[in-house]
């Protein structure tokens, strides 16, 4: 039998992501370079190869390579699967000119910031997801979202992924420890990063929840604090989880109906577009929970103010009695009979005390002190 080689076209445009040797581990790829993992799967199993060439030629052209020898399957269990973390136009598109990738989509993947969409170009299917993470920064509790496209094809899945949440290591890994769920070909791979987007969806949810539960109880608590830059830390990153969650229920829905998925896979599509209906709702509510909270803390902050002025004002008019009393005494007139009065200085004095004493009395049964 007469081993084909790949042609020297694809040789050179794959020549900068191969791998550093036959022997190195599969994910030692070149810091360098974007590719961070790529393997060929024949009815579940991988077969690593020196370069994603070699991958290719695989799965194309399976009974004239050498990795191919007692390997006996059909063409839909047989796929490459490429993994790419923020690669630059040219790293993109030498794989677009192997995989046959729309230039549009490419274009999408490479500047990133996209909404989550679904999108067909010939018989390659194009999906973009945001990912999100609950992160520590200072003092502060911060959503950070990335993005993930996937082109998907009869034969191939290319990711591409920026950011630094949704690594998809762990996905692949766990794949590959049930290879009759790889066999199920290349929408098991995109269901199975569905999946992991949609989990992460649900924690970050989850951890924005607990820190909404826990300001609105200090907000109602008795010794309440300032809580307004908190709530609306809290309002923005709620506002990052809706545009990472809402847009995507369309292309979820339209992707668990499409043919390309096989009938085995289409039922865990709709378990992952119910999970994404939830943690919709439960950003939703969050959303809407905010609002109330923020404007009771509001309240709550005018009617402090509101005590505090009363207090200041009460003890203003309670100085006010004794100012005004030897403001009068204070004009040096020559004819004021009560100046050479022997007891007119303690009759005085006994009248400021008297009247700050009625004015503090009924103050303080009116609640203004």
């Amino acid at each position: 039998m007469t081993k084909v080689r790949p042609t020297r076209a694809t040789r050179v445009l794959l020549k900068p992501l191969a791998r550093p040797g036959r022997g190195a581990p599969r994910v030692a790829a070149r810091r360098s370079s974007a590719v961070i993992d790529w393997g060929a799967y024949i009815d579940g199993k991988r077969v690593d190869t020196p370069d994603v060439a070699d991958a290719v030629q695989l799965v194309r052209a399976p009974d004239s390579s050498d990795y191919a020898t007692n390997l006996h399957t059909d063409a839909d269990s047989r796929f490459v699967w490429v993994g790419l973390h923020e690669p630059d136009a040219s790293e993109l598109e030498r794989l677009a000119e192997i995989f046959g990738l729309h230039p549009l989509a490419v274009e999408d993947a490479i500047h990133a910031h996209q909404r989550p969409k679904f999108e067909r170009y010939d018989d390659v299917q194009f999906f973009v997801m945001k990912t999100v993470g609950y992160v520590e920064r200072g003092d502060a509790d911060v959503v950070q979202t990335g993005e993930i496209a996937i082109f998907c094809g009869p034969d191939f899945v290319v990711t591409v992924r920026h950011g630094d949440h949704g690594a998809l290591g762990p996905v692949r890994m766990r794949l590959e420890e049930s290879p009759e769920r790889l066999a199920l070909g290349p929408a098991a791979v995109l269901h199975a990063i569905a999946d992991r987007v949609v989990d992460e969806y649900i924690s970050v949810a989850a951890a924005v929840q607990e820190d909404i539960d826990d300001v609105e109880e200090c907000v109602f608590s008795a010794d309440s604090t300032n809580q307004a830059e908190r709530i609306y830390r809290l309002k923005r990153e709620v506002i990052h989880l809706k545009r990472a969650v809402g847009p995507l229920a369309g292309p979820m829905r339209n992707l668990a109906s499409r043919r390309f998925v096989p009938a085995e896979i289409r039922e865990y599509f709709r378990d992952v577009d119910d999970h994404l209906s939830r943690v919709r709702e439960q950003v939703e509510s969050c959303d809407e929970l905010l609002t109330p909270i923020l404007q009771a803390h509001l309240t709550q902050v005018t009617v402090t103010d509101n005590h505090d002025m009363r207090k200041i004002s009460a003890w203003a008019a309670i100085l006010a009695l004794p100012t005004a009393i030897t403001g009068i005494y204070g004009m040096n007139f020559s004819h004021m009979p009560e100046l050479h009065w022997k007891y007119g200085y303690a009759l005085v004095l006994g009248i400021i005390a008297a009247s700050c004493f009625t004015l503090y009395r009924r103050f303080r049964r009116t609640g203004w002190l």
